[in-house]
């Protein structure tokens, strides 16, 4: 149970500090930089997805072990964007879908209800795809009584 939890703050605390820098970069490139929105956001995204990946590797899912090299990382980044897709998907359906078309509607939808989808989306596919490890954990051998599986201490011999 606390691992449980150290893991969720630990993912939590990447996630923060990736969202500052996504919001504080996206700031600076509209603004003194002067980039269009879509520039902007599409750099102050990797940067962020930068931040959360090193966050997680570094910190939460340290004591994982994982394959080197690139697939880690865009396996990441295809996880981040998904979920990204899933806070556009939130607004889209409430702004055209369903008419909901106010500033608080939208952010209600896209940095409400689409952020924590995308959030419980971006925990499992973190977890599962980028960093999962490789084995059992402690006391689970393969199925359901116990045993490696097959025959061996079933009722029928």
């Amino acid at each position: 149970m606390v691992a449980g939890r150290r893991e969720l703050l630990g993912f939590a605390l990447a996630g923060l500090l990736a969202y500052a820098v996504d919001l504080g970069l996206f700031t600076c490139l509209r603004g003194p930089a002067g980039l269009g929105p879509l520039t902007a956001k599409a750099l102050s995204f990797v940067a962020g997805c930068s931040v959360a990946y090193a966050g997680n590797a570094l910190g939460t899912y340290r004591h994982v072990s994982r394959p080197r090299g690139l697939r880690p990382c865009a396996v990441f980044f295809a996880v981040n964007a998904a979920g990204a897709a899933v806070q556009l998907l939130c607004l889209a359906v409430s702004h055209y879908g369903l008419g909901l078309t106010s500033q608080r509607a939208d952010t209600v939808s896209g940095a409400g209800v689409g952020m924590v989808l995308g959030t419980i989306l971006r925990f499992w596919g973190t977890r599962t795809l980028v960093f999962r490890s490789g084995e059992e954990p402690a006391g689970r051998t393969g199925s359901w009584n116990g045993t490696s599986g097959g025959r061996v201490g079933s009722w029928t011999g």
